[in-house]
């Protein structure tokens, strides 16, 4: 089973909420994964802190012209949605950082004039702690296009019982990417008017993607009431609060506040495993 957790904005306690719940799922013994799919800016092995047993470069295919073989017929530009090669002066002229690898220009040109070289974007990081398998991916700081290295990530661990996949922040191309093939979706948001904001572009993407989920409130006490508001007018449930305090902060700080969380949210978190079982009708050992 995969469960993802996604938030429309950053710094809701996404990655707190991901990383509490794997552990928390883990003390039942089913065999939990826990992927970092917010390639970006992935912070979950600070929490976690699982040693990187195996590192692998990832590399996408992006294109290389025989200027002997071309004739400058211009079909790789014109096939070409994200203008990754122009033709000036005759002469085809590749724009790498704008190529998303789909292999169109290798397919259309008549010469055989173009091939496909392997360009690293980034690393996939491994490891295991506390019971529970880890894998992370790392986008190199030049590049740009996440979502295929997060797809060759969630190739990992698929033998585990439950896979916890910690989405990037928004509702973009990355986040589509992290949640597609998931059986739950764990919405976390706060209790403000930017929370409830970014948690209406998260529902929208849910349903849109027929996915079912539900949403944990965190720092709950602050703000207003709005996001309890929108979530009954619209029958979305609620699946836990966690409360503003300022132990979880400090906690948090030292990398340290799933901890704290387990020991005194153990019942929210019971009632967020109970309704994803019952909604997605699994059966794994808590």
């Amino acid at each position: 089973m995969n469960i993802a957790v996604a938030s429309g904005k950053g710094g809701t306690g996404k990655t707190t909420v991901s990383v509490s719940l794997a552990l928390y799922m883990s003390l039942g013994g089913s065999s939990i994964a826990l992927l970092d799919c917010d390639v970006e800016e992935p912070n979950v092995n600070l929490f976690l802190r699982a040693p990187i047993a195996k590192t692998e470069n990832f590399s996408v295919l992006i294109p290389s012209i025989d200027h002997v073989l071309c004739t400058g017929c211009g079909e790789c530009e014109r096939i070409c949605a994200y203008n990754a090669i122009a033709i000036i002066k005759g002469e085809p002229l590749v724009l790498a950082d704008m190529c998303h690898s789909c292999g169109g220009c290798f397919h259309v040109c008549p010469e055989k004039a173009i091939i496909e070289i392997p360009k690293k974007i980034g690393v996939i990081e491994s490891g295991s702690a506390h019971g529970i398998d880890f894998a992370g991916g790392r986008l190199n700081i030049s590049a740009h296009m996440s979502p295929p290295l997060i797809k060759d990530m969630k190739k990992l661990h698929h033998d585990a019982d439950v896979r916890i996949i910690d989405c990037p922040p928004g509702t973009s191309c990355p986040v589509i990417e992290s949640v597609r093939g998931c059986d739950f979706l764990v919405l976390v948001t706060e209790p403000t008017p930017f929370g409830l904001n970014d948690l209406r572009l998260a529902v929208n993407m849910a349903k849109a993607l027929s996915l079912p989920f539900g949403v944990v409130i965190n720092r709950a006490g602050i703000g207003n009431d709005d996001v309890e508001k929108y979530c009954k007018k619209n029958d979305i449930e609620i699946l836990a609060r966690i409360s503003n305090i300022k132990r979880i902060a400090e906690e948090y700080s030292r990398g340290d506040c799933s901890s704290y969380i387990l020991d005194n949210y153990s019942n929210e978190f019971d009632r967020i495993v109970n309704h994803i079982m019952e909604k997605t009708a699994a059966d794994v050992s808590l």
